[in-house]
């Protein structure tokens, strides 16, 4: 991006910040002239790392495949149900759901400067994250969290809570993932990007879903895990790293699904629409997200609505590039999704906590559901 005037209040924001700039640098493996392999819907090519930044400030969505282009594929024979058989087992644990916990998980998650994945505070917001889930764990020793480590100072983090079945040749690993990291597309390494809603508000969502279930003794037939992904902003490098890791190792996941950005209604009521959960169509697995309905009618508010949002739109499509059924659900449609993500301006005061507990609900169905059928 190229500036021919530069205005006096940003002049003066960047004296400002001069030194947290030279900190940012200095603990930032930023090298925009670094060749990167990226896949779009019309396939792939090797560009820079500037080149990178460029796709995503254009909305185009990319996996960055540099690491992972000679992946493997899995096949795993999976049956979801008809249809919905524990909501009344459930119910006890869906009024746990709280959104004040949200909230203020939310706003820890939202007071570091930026959680992009190269930074020192994308780091640190990683190991905060590990350590909320890690006590929230304790209760039951068999369920295990463990960070999964990248090239880069941020980690993803995994919770496991191990099925009845687990080790069987009837376990079928039910995962939820939510990525941890934000970005500004001006400066990455330099701008504040607090990503209250993209994907603060997933990953806090899902968190919240975690603590009702652990909290609540939960013990399921199938294995359950609970994702937070580094780098999706940079190409779905993260969960890329993890589902890849997973396929290699053959653990049979039988449905993945993502939240990313579950708190913002504004754009939705101001068009005169229904409050609703935006069920991606596109890119996902069908008879998942027809499942997917199913528990959002059986255990949410309110309705659904089928939305579209593009290729590697979000983590599902790393799961999905393995071999693993994957499904999204969306804060609304995607043309009245957050309008502000990327920016400074992706705050917590823009959003809906009543909305995403509805996600919450979505998410805990999802779990329990899966959690009891017999997929294999």
């Amino acid at each position: 991006m190229r500036f021919s005037l530069i205005s006096s209040s940003l002049l003066t924001a960047s004296i400002v910040s001069a030194a947290l700039l030279s900190e940012y640098n200095s603990q930032t493996s930023l090298n925009p002239n670094e060749m990167r392999l990226v896949q779009t819907a019309s396939g792939a090519q090797w560009i820079t790392e500037a080149d990178k930044l460029q796709l995503k400030r254009a909305g185009k969505k990319f996996m960055d495949i540099t690491d992972t282009e000679d992946d493997v594929q899995v096949t795993v024979n999976v049956t979801f149900p008809e249809s919905i058989s524990f909501a009344a087992q459930a119910a006890p644990i869906l009024a746990k759901i709280n959104a004040t916990y949200m909230q203020s998980n939310l706003e820890t998650f939202t007071s570091f400067y930026t959680r992009y994945y190269k930074s020192t505070t994308g780091a640190e917001s990683s190991q905060w994250l590990f350590d909320t889930v890690k006590a929230i764990a304790a209760v039951n020793p068999s369920i295990k969290v463990f960070p999964f480590h990248h090239p880069w100072p941020q980690t993803s983090l995994i919770a496991r809570i191990p099925g009845a079945n687990a080790g069987t040749v009837d376990d079928r690993v039910v995962v939820v993932g939510a990525h941890q990291d934000s970005i500004n597309l001006i400066f990455p390494s330099f701008f504040g990007s607090p990503g209250a809603d993209d994907d603060g508000s997933g990953t806090v969502t899902i968190l919240e879903t975690f603590r009702a279930l652990v909290t609540s003794g939960f013990a399921p037939n199938n294995t359950v895990e609970f994702h937070w992904y580094s780098a999706e902003e940079g190409g779905l490098l993260g969960s890329q790293a993890v589902f890849t890791e997973y396929a290699k190792r053959r653990i049979p996941v039988g449905a993945m699904l993502q939240q990313d950005m579950t708190g913002f209604v504004k754009k939705t009521l101001d068009s005169g629409m229904p409050e609703s959960l935006g069920v991606i169509t596109d890119f996902v697995h069908p008879d998942l997200t027809e499942f997917i309905k199913k528990v959002i009618s059986a255990y949410s508010s309110i309705p659904y609505v089928e939305t579209e949002c593009g290729y590697a739109c979000s983590d599902h499509a790393s799961a999905a590039k393995v071999g693993y059924p994957s499904a999204f659900v969306i804060e609304s449609t995607f043309k009245n999704s957050n309008p502000f993500i990327h920016s400074t301006r992706d705050t917590i005061d823009r959003l809906s906590f009543d909305h995403m507990v509805e996600h919450a609900k979505l998410t805990l169905g999802f779990v329990y559901e899966l959690g009891f059928a017999k997929l294999a």
